[in-house]
């Protein structure tokens, strides 16, 4: 079930939020107070559509769901147990001669361990249902083996939860966050706005909010507007320029280079609305339930440097990397050597965790090569005196390129693309150039995300807007404007076949 389905729209969401504001309203009546927050009523609430959110696609895997959910919690209780006796001490040595203060040491001991295994187990669910192919392909290539991987189909949402599994247990060990009871544990993991493809939320985060959550008009409105704004992205944009790709052939091994540069354009366009759109929703649902998701976007097509772009893209992602591999390894708090050594495996498992193929390890590794030649030369003079609209346009193309490995799993259709922009064909022997594609509609549709993933970024326009809707005019005419783009949505969702988000096969 995706958010942009009909009976999401119509059905599922409609009655969770009947059946949440129905239990807010109750648990207002001074006698029934007390027993709605004793049981968590309205945690137990967003846990059950939660479930049944993650069923829908996959009866079998909410099964393995509950159980990956009692492993983890099993896992944060065993390490808080054991990291708590930490504060009985002072040193081990301060202990010596004192049994039960040995004993203590020894129990603290066992916390480490008990990470470790939660974490290999974790990786290996992870690496069992996506990698295996991967893995056997460069098993048969190393020893010349014949080996046949098994066909396995994962679970929805798998990299996304194990991120969030992680989360949980390494926080817990450090003492960043308590665990939480299993409640707590269910709805962090298992919350329906976030399960499939993010955004990667922190348990630090997270646990803090599941008690203090905000409620009022103005973050019901911004949430509202949120996922309007997500929908219009998703259908009016991402699913038109999808829809495009879909129809793009390759004719006798190529196609007219226009067709082939407005190809690879096109997909740069859809990707960031498709998974900025779907960013939009999360956001927006997670607000309506007082849960305030941090952004997961800002702008990335206005970047001045690959660096500066992973900064404003999938920053969840990016912070999750940070926190729980980069910093660990490091981070920039050490030699240059060990710096660029951080961030060569931070791009790695970017890649490797998009996906089980060796174009995503390509394109992680093409991400991964510019940052570090970035840092390289960052500090070198001719670097600084080098214009902003140029660093721009070379880290446009960059990423222009570094998608279509991300785009392609077949290396040898990334070849007919990059051959096809320096091919000369003759026009009469393609049954379809880029007249047909790119018609007045298509450009149309180009030109408004081009200048909506870039123009809409600019501080000064957004200051303007800011100050524009403080007005009750100006208020009135941006609801009347986002709603009049959500119900243009509605009709593209309605009488179109259903395109999932990119980002669900991650």
């Amino acid at each position: 079930m995706g958010f942009t389905t009909q009976f999401f729209v119509f059905v599922f969401f409609p009655i969770c939020m009947v059946c949440y504001l129905t239990v807010q309203m109750l648990e207002k009546n001074k006698y029934l107070k007390n027993i709605i927050k004793a049981v968590r009523l309205l945690d137990l609430i967003l846990i059950i559509f939660s479930m049944g959110f993650y069923m829908w696609t996959c009866f079998e895997d909410m099964y393995r769901f509950a159980l990956y959910i009692l492993f983890v919690y099993v896992a944060g209780k065993m390490i808080e147990k054991r990291r708590s006796r930490k504060f009985l001490l002072v040193t081990e040595d301060e202990c010596a001669g004192k049994e039960d203060h040995r004993e203590d040491v020894r129990k603290i001991s066992w916390a480490f361990p008990v990470l470790v295994f939660a974490v290999i187990f974790l990786v290996f669910c992870l690496v069992y249902f996506k990698y295996t192919y991967l893995l056997t392909d460069v098993w048969n290539f190393l020893f010349s083996r014949a080996f046949e991987a098994q066909s396995y189909v994962a679970p929805l949402g798998i990299s996304f939860i194990t991120f969030s599994a992680i989360s949980y247990i390494v926080d817990i060990y450090r003492g960043d966050a308590k665990a939480g009871d299993l409640i707590d544990c269910a709805l962090y993991l298992s919350f329906f706005p976030k399960v499939v493809s993010g955004p990667v939320v922190l348990w630090k985060d997270f646990k803090t909010q599941i008690f203090k959550r905000c409620y009022t008009l103005d973050s019901c409105v911004n949430s509202l507007n949120r996922i309007m704004i997500g929908f219009a992205k998703k259908l009016i944009l991402a699913d038109q320029f999808g829809a495009l790709l879909v129809d793009i052939q390759f004719y006798e091994g190529g196609m007219d280079p226009r067709t082939a540069l407005g190809m690879m354009f096109v997909y740069m366009l859809q990707i960031y609305f498709d998974f900025s759109g779907y960013s939009d929703i999360a956001i927006g649902l997670a607000g309506l339930f007082g849960f305030e998701l941090k952004e997961n976007f800002n702008f990335p097509y206005r970047s001045k440097s690959v660096s500066e772009f992973w900064r404003r893209w999938h920053i969840s992602l990016g912070t999750w990397f940070r926190e729980y591999v980069y910093i660990p390894l490091g981070g920039s708090r050490c030699s240059k050597q060990k710096i660029i050594r951080n961030q060569a495996i931070v791009f790695l498992l970017t890649g490797i965790w998009h996906g089980a193929g060796w174009n995503y390890l390509l394109w992680g590794g093409i991400n991964g090569f510019f940052v570090i030649v970035e840092r390289l030369v960052k500090d070198k003079k001719i670097y600084r005196r080098t214009p902003g609209i140029v660093k721009w346009f070379f880290t446009m193309v960059i990423t222009l390129i570094a998608w279509q490995f991300f785009r392609f799993t077949n290396m040898a259709e990334v070849g007919i693309c990059f051959n096809s922009l320096f091919a000369q064909y003759d026009l009469v022997d393609l049954p379809y150039t880029w007249k047909y594609y790119f018609d007045t509609r298509m450009i149309f549709l180009m030109v408004t995300g081009t200048v909506g993933a870039t123009a809409f970024g600019a501080e000064k326009l957004q200051v303007w807007v800011r100050k524009a809707v403080n007005s009750k005019i100006g208020f009135l005419v941006q609801e009347a404007v986002i709603f009049s783009l959500f119900v243009i949505a509605i009709m593209c969702m309605v009488n179109s076949t259903y395109s999932p988000f990119i980002y669900f096969q991650y």
